[in-house]
C-alpha cells in the first residue's frame, strides 16, 4: 500500500510564478487583450530567474491564455489566467500522443468508407457540420461542436458498427485533442479548410483521396504547442 504519510512536494518555483502572475492579471483588472510585463520585468520584480518565468509563460501558452509575439510581448487571450492545474497538464501531455496514433488508424479507415458507402442523407449532415463550424468561426467562438459534429458524421456514412464502437470507446481523450488542437492559433480555419477538402473527396466517392485528406488533417491535428513543452522537475 502507498505511504499515506509521505513528505509533501514543494511546489516548483515556475508554478509559484504561474501563481503570482494569476493574482496579478486578477488585481489589476486585466482582460484579452492586454499586455503583461516582459519576462526580464517578471523576473526581476518577482526575483527569480527568467528561466522559471519563461517556464510559467510556455505553461499559460500552452493553455491557450496567452499568446507570446515574438519581439512583441505577452498578450492575455483571455480575461483570467485560471488554469488546470500543472500536474493535469502534465497527465494530457504524456496521454496525447497515443490518442493522436488511435485517430489516425481509426479515422481514416472511417473517411476511406464514408467515401465508398455515404448517401445524401450523409452528405447533408456533413455540410450542415461544416456550415456550424464556419458559423462559429465568424462569431469568434468556441468552434469543438462544429468539429465534433464533423466527425462524427463521417463515421456515421462508413457504416462500419465495429469503427464506431472504437471511436466511442475514446470519445473523451478524442474530445480532449480536439481541444488542445483547437486552441492553437489560427487553427479553427485551418481546420475548417481541411474539413472542406475532406468532404469533398468523400462527395466524389474517392476513397484513396479522402484517406490521403483525413490523413493531412490529423497531421495537423497533432501539431499542438503542448508536446512541444518539457516540464521541468
Amino acid at each position: 500500500m502507498p505511504e499515506p504519510l509521505r513528505p509533501l512536494g514543494r511546489p516548483r518555483l515556475y508554478e509559484q510564478v504561474l501563481h503570482r502572475l494569476r493574482e496579478y492579471v486578477a488585481a489589476n483588472g486585466l482582460g484579452r487583450g492586454d499586455k503583461l510585463p516582459t519576462e526580464r520585468d517578471l523576473a526581476e520584480r518577482l526575483q527569480v530567474s527568467r528561466a522559471s518565468v519563461k517556464q510559467a509563460v510556455v505553461v499559460l501558452e500552452v493553455q491557450g491564455l496567452v499568446d507570446v509575439r515574438q519581439g512583441g510581448g505577452i498578450y492575455l487571450r483571455a480575461d483570467t489566467l485560471d488554469g488546470e492545474p500543472v500536474t493535469e497538464l502534465e497527465a494530457r501531455r504524456r496521454r496525447l500522443p497515443d490518442v493522436l496514433e488511435a485517430r489516425e488508424a481509426l479515422e481514416t479507415k472511417l473517411a476511406e468508407l464514408a467515401a465508398e458507402r455515404r448517401t445524401e442523407q450523409d452528405l447533408a449532415r456533413i455540410d450542415a457540420a461544416l456550415e456550424l463550424m464556419a458559423e462559429l468561426i465568424d462569431s469568434g467562438g468556441a468552434v469543438d461542436e462544429g468539429d465534433r459534429r464533423f466527425h462524427e458524421a463521417i463515421a456515421a456514412a462508413a457504416r462500419s458498427t465495429l469503427l464506431a464502437d472504437f471511436m466511442r470507446a475514446i470519445s473523451g481523450p478524442v474530445a480532449e485533442s480536439r481541444r488542445e488542437s483547437l486552441r492553437q492559433p489560427g487553427r479553427p480555419s485551418r481546420s475548417l479548410a481541411q474539413h472542406r477538402a475532406i468532404a469533398e473527396a468523400i462527395r466524389a466517392g474517392d476513397p484513396r483521396a479522402a484517406s490521403a485528406a483525413m490523413r493531412r488533417h490529423l497531421k495537423t491535428v497533432a501539431r499542438v504547442r503542448l508536446l512541444d513543452w518539457t516540464p521541468e522537475n
